[in-house]
């Protein structure tokens, strides 16, 4: 490679390395600030950034050649329902059940993604990307609204449920 290629090479990874926020580091060489998603939602009081989480499943969806999602407040509410419900019963719920309760709430046409143990929205979005079942909802065709949800139970061994829930 020759030098003025490296350069532009060099200050092009530099600008998406800013634009990224992942330039600035402190005196101990850790980031100066983390993105949200690998914020660790497994401690009291760590709260999901739903906006990241609509932004890096839009993204995937929008390179899959689908549309982007909203947030829909009455998705959103019912997520937090779901991963409550789950965290209270200490153990992952059922799509199938989540689905009945959503129909006779008036939310027609719902899909879900309901997981535990995953302590990031990095590691949940890889996870559900992963298994077939789990990607076939994040890549809904007709899907344009969400709700996404994460619910902590400290004496749990799964520690952090989550529930995704996308409609039409």
């Amino acid at each position: 490679m020759r030098k003025g290629s490296t350069l532009a090479c060099t200050a092009a990874l530099a600008g998406l390395a800013a634009l990224l926020g992942l330039s600035g580091c402190t005196e101990t060489g850790r980031p100066a600030s983390q993105p949200s998603f690998y914020a660790d939602l497994g401690q009291p009081g760590a709260r999901l950034d739903t906006g990241q989480a609509r932004a890096m499943i839009s993204a995937y969806r929008l390179n899959a050649g689908l549309g982007q999602l909203v947030l829909d407040p009455a998705l959103q509410a019912a997520a937090e329902r779901e991963a409550g419900r789950m965290a209270a019963a200490d153990r992952p719920g059922s799509a199938d059940a989540v689905k009945q309760r959503l129909t006779s709430d008036g939310i027609r046409s719902a899909d879900a993604n309901l997981s535990a143990g995953y302590r990031t929205l990095a590691e949940a979005f890889s996870g559900w990307r992963d298994s077939a079942q789990h990607d076939q909802v994040l890549k809904r065709r007709p899907a344009t609204r969400m709700g996404i949800a994460t619910a902590y139970a400290p004496t749990s061994k799964y520690k952090v449920y989550w529930a995704l829930l996308v409609a039409p």
